[in-house]
Parts: C-alpha cells; sequence; structure tokens
C-alpha cells in the first residue's frame, strides 16, 4: 500500500511540475540512483541487524 501511496504522490509532483513548466530538482538517473541506494543500504541494514 506505501508503495502504491508513493507512486501517487509522484505521479501528482510529476504532473505538478508539467503544468508549471519546470524542471524536476534532480535529473531522473541521478534521482533513480539516489533512490536505489536508499533502499540498498535499508536492505543491508535490516539484513546485519538479523
Amino acid at each position: 500500500m506505501i508503495f502504491l501511496a508513493s507512486l501517487l504522490v509522484g505521479l501528482a509532483v510529476g504532473g505538478i511540475y508539467a503544468l508549471l513548466g519546470v524542471r524536476s530538482p534532480a535529473p531522473p538517473a541521478v534521482a533513480l540512483l539516489g533512490l536505489l541506494g536508499i533502499v540498498v543500504g535499508e536492505y543491508v541494514v535490516n539484513t546485519l541487524r538479523n
């Protein structure tokens, strides 16, 4: 459910950016790599804890 909410908020923000005619704050590749790093880091820490 949280993933769906995140996707919907992302779509809404992307739509707002498009309507305002502004670019997203980070290039898409950089943003996606940052998100991937967060997910991998979270996984590694949780794996090491267990």
